[in-house]
Formats: C-alpha cells, structure tokens, sequence
C-alpha cells in the first residue's frame, strides 16, 4: 500500500521507525546511483573517508552515502541522466553558506590515475581515492542531541572547507535546522552545496504538502550529474517495506502539526480512508 502522502511522510518520523527508515532510505540511494555513476565513481555507504590531506585537523567524515572516485578516465554517459523517469523539477533558492574564517579553503588538484592502480590502492585502505560528495539524512541525534549536533556541526564545517560536495537531506520536523531561513513555513530541507560555488549553494524547502523535490546530484564540474528523484525512492521504499502496516494514521503525527497543516492533514488521511 502507498504512502497517502505527496512527499514526505510525517508517521516515518515517529522514534520506532525513523532508523530503519533512515538506513534503508540510504541504502536505496546508493543501489539507485551504483548503475549510474559506475565504472567512473564507486557509491560507499558509510565509509570512512578522509576530505583532503592538506587539512590540519586530519578530519576524517563518515558520510551516509559517498562517492568515491574516479576509477576510470572515461566520462559518464553524455546526455541527460535520471534515476528514473524524469519528475518536474523545481528550481532552488541560493543561499550563502556559513564559511569559516580560521581554516584556509583548499583545492585539490585530482589525477585520474589508471584503473588497475586505483582499485589496488582502495582494496589496501590508501588514501588514493578523492570522496567526490558525501550525502547525509540528518538524524534526531544529528538535530537534538548536543554533542551529536556539536560532532556534525564540525564535520559540516570541514566538509565546507574542503572539495568536497555536500547534500544535506532533512526529512526531520523536529529538532533545530542547520539552515535558517526568514520564513518557517517549510517543514523539510534539502541543501546542495557544489564546492565550486561555494559560499552559495542550492536550497531546496518543502513542505508536507508537496512532493519532495528532484535535483542534480554534484560530481566533478567535467561529468553530467545524475538527476536523484528522492520522492520517488522514498515512496517506492515505503511501499516495499511495508511501513503501512507499522503506521496507525488515525493518530496525529510526531511531533503534531500546526495551523492549516492541522486540517490538510486531516483531510487527506480520510480522503484515503484512513481515518
């Protein structure tokens, strides 16, 4: 049965469910961008992986998702590439990032070594390998707990100082967002920092009452960057897993909603006879 929602849904929240959510929502990224980005770029899912030797702190992250590469001199695919069928996109808005003053922005210049060199060099745990972007899905301990919002607040900080890309994917109502905005009328996020353009990047917020927005996966400037419906992977996982069974929608969401959202809600739960 498929989520009676457009987007996100809410009951995914509730603490029984949102780990298995969370690491099963990871790993349907990574199997969704393996085809796509191989034999160019590996698709790691909880590596730890090293940013750039040439930062002091010798910072180490441990992304959700990484992808590590490149493997190969050959470009990907030319064209379009999507996950799926292509959803409508939507277009960000573009925000400055907070950049640390303290730690020098570095580049690295990145040789695309042979293949054969290269997986010898990843199979030994060397450091040959150029984490190309990290993605992460901010958990509550990300959000709330505050050394855990301390540790990712300094991991989002390196990664900033680094060339490294970040999508950041926050499918969480509660807890303090890492992003501020003047208007608190989105109830998700989704940040993509190209650490070409940096300080700016793209801002993707969203409400329950919209579908997650799609958007361009950030790779190296030369390759075509794959088009991620999350949407769609969020809402074909749910239906594979089964999270109806888990869920009783005549309860109210975790945490409640307010206002006109309060209404919507309602409206659509019985609408989908669910309450």
């Amino acid at each position: 049965m498929p989520s009676p929602f457009p987007g996100m849904d809410p009951y995914l929240e509730r603490p029984n469910l949102w780990h298995g959510v969370h690491n099963r929502l990871i790993t349907a990224i990574a199997d969704a961008l393996s085809p796509l980005l191989r034999p160019r770029y590996f698709v790691a899912v909880e590596e730890h992986s090293r940013l750039d030797d040439d930062i002091s702190v010798g910072f180490t992250a441990v992304p959700d998702v990484g992808v590590i590469g490149p493997y190969t001199r050959e470009p990907l695919p030319a064209g379009p590439v999507a996950l799926l069928d292509p959803p409508s996109v939507v277009e960000p808005q573009v925000i400055d990032l907070p950049m640390s003053e303290q730690v020098r922005v570095t580049y690295l210049s990145i040789q695309e070594v042979g293949e054969n060199d290269l997986a010898a060099e990843f199979l030994e745990g060397e450091d040959g390998l150029k984490v190309v972007t990290i993605l992460e899905i901010l958990s509550p301990w990300n959000k709330a707990a505050q050394e855990g919002r301390r540790q990712y607040a300094t991991k989002r900080r390196n990664i900033f100082n680094s060339s490294t890309n970040l999508v950041e994917i926050d499918l969480l109502r509660s807890g303090q967002r890492f992003v501020q905005t003047q208007s608190a009328r989105e109830h998700y996020t989704i940040l993509v920092s190209d650490a070409a353009i940096r300080p700016q990047a793209h801002f993707y917020p969203f409400t329950v009452q919209q579908p997650i927005p799609a958007f361009h996966l950030p790779l190296q400037a030369d390759d075509e960057w794959p088009l991620l419906d999350l949407n769609r992977i969020l809402h074909d996982l749910y239906d594979r897993a089964g999270y109806d069974l888990r869920i009783n929608y005549q309860r109210d969401p975790v945490p409640a909603f307010e206002g006109d959202d309060v209404k919507w809600v309602d409206a659509l739960l019985r609408k989908a006879e669910l309450r």
